[in-house]
């Protein structure tokens, strides 16, 4: 348990720096996430190793990550129409997170979030956490927790919508992980695809 809350604290300090509007001025977000999320799913896997035995990438977990992509953009869609009829500030909120991608190329980034972010995120938040304290508690306690803590690193952003857009996707992929984790490659490929989509090939406008 040690082991995972040292994780967790290095989360924070990780995603505090790339999203506190005092210290992400000063780095690269994208070469920042990436880097995070790589240094998690290494130490991951260091400490926890069998996660890549719950890994199988057949066909029909290459389709469910490609259905479950799409209903997730589907969530985000509706999800954004409603917060900017109940909140005047979602909008700019949700351009600010867009912003992120101003300058960048949209290839490199593809390929970040495809290669690289989408599924280490899944190695380390599901593949490890969710999976080390519902064997340390309960599943259900697992998902919860893991949801939480999920939604609360991306809060030193002081962006509400991307607080809130953390803890839906982080419920959506919890729960996916809590009842099916023999699953676990088609939630890795939703996640990979869901960043793309919403970010790159499908912005939600």
């Amino acid at each position: 348990m040690k082991k995972v809350i040292f994780t967790i604290i290095v989360a924070f300090v990780l995603w505090t720096v790339m999203f506190s509007p005092w210290t992400a001025p000063h780095v690269n977000f994208w070469w920042m996430m990436t880097a995070s999320a790589c240094v998690l799913s290494l130490i991951a896997t260091l400490f926890s190793p069998g996660w890549w035995k719950r890994v199988k990438l057949t066909p029909t977990n290459i389709l469910l990550g490609i259905a479950i992509a799409a209903a997730l953009w589907g969530i985000f869609w509706i999800g954004d129409k409603l917060s900017q009829m109940m909140f005047d500030f979602a909008r700019p909120q949700v351009d600010t997170i867009y912003g992120m991608k101003d300058g960048e190329s949209p290839w490199l980034l593809t390929f970040l979030m495809l290669f690289l972010i989408g599924p280490a995120e899944e190695i380390y938040w599901r593949g490890y956490v969710q999976q080390n304290l519902s064997e340390r508690w309960n599943p259900n306690v697992g998902v919860i927790v893991t949801t939480a803590i999920y939604a609360l690193v991306h809060a030193g952003s002081f962006n509400f919508m991307l607080t809130m857009a953390a803890l839906v996707a982080g419920a959506a992929w919890g729960i996916l992980y809590r009842f099916f984790p023999e699953r676990f490659s088609a939630i890795i490929i939703s996640h990979a695809l869901w960043d793309v989509a919403v970010f790159i090939w499908f912005p939600i406008m």
